[in-house]
């Protein structure tokens, strides 16, 4: 499992025009599920998102996780994580799991962190302000 993980001073998805979910002060998460992935895996990740210290304390050090900092969470599935562009001038996305089980995943990494989230398999359009900018990618 793959995040790519932004610290936001506010954040939003919307689909079709409307509004689905936003944030102020948190973290953006775009997850892709790798095809060999499973229950524990998703668990990793939700728990190392948790825990990541990404967020300034007093002395103005990465040094506290989101809910020590008051930030809200904000989750997009997002396949595309897995391109591999290596060969060529078009990504593969073979390494990402088929829908059905990358939605069980994203599903439980969303829900393990309390995330606002986006709508699975939809064409998104994801609004952000990079707060540093501070920017990850977060492998487990």
């Amino acid at each position: 499992m793959r995040a790519v993980v932004q610290r936001v001073a506010r954040a939003g998805v919307s689909v079709e025009g409307e509004p689905i979910a936003a944030i102020g002060h948190g973290l953006l998460v775009l997850v892709g599920v790798h095809e060999d992935d499973d229950e524990a895996v998703a668990d990793r990740m939700a728990d190392k998102l948790l825990a990541l210290r990404i967020f300034e304390d007093d002395q103005g050090r990465m040094n506290l996780a989101a809910a020590e900092a008051g930030g809200a969470f904000l989750c997009v599935s997002n396949f595309t994580v897995y391109g591999d562009s290596r060969r060529g001038n078009r990504p593969s996305f073979t390494a990402a799991a088929r829908p059905e089980r990358a939605q069980e995943l994203y599903e439980r990494v969303r829900e393990r962190l309390g995330a606002e989230g986006g709508v699975f398999g939809a064409h998104m359009l994801i609004e952000l302000v990079n707060d540093g900018p501070v920017t990850l990618v977060v492998d487990v």
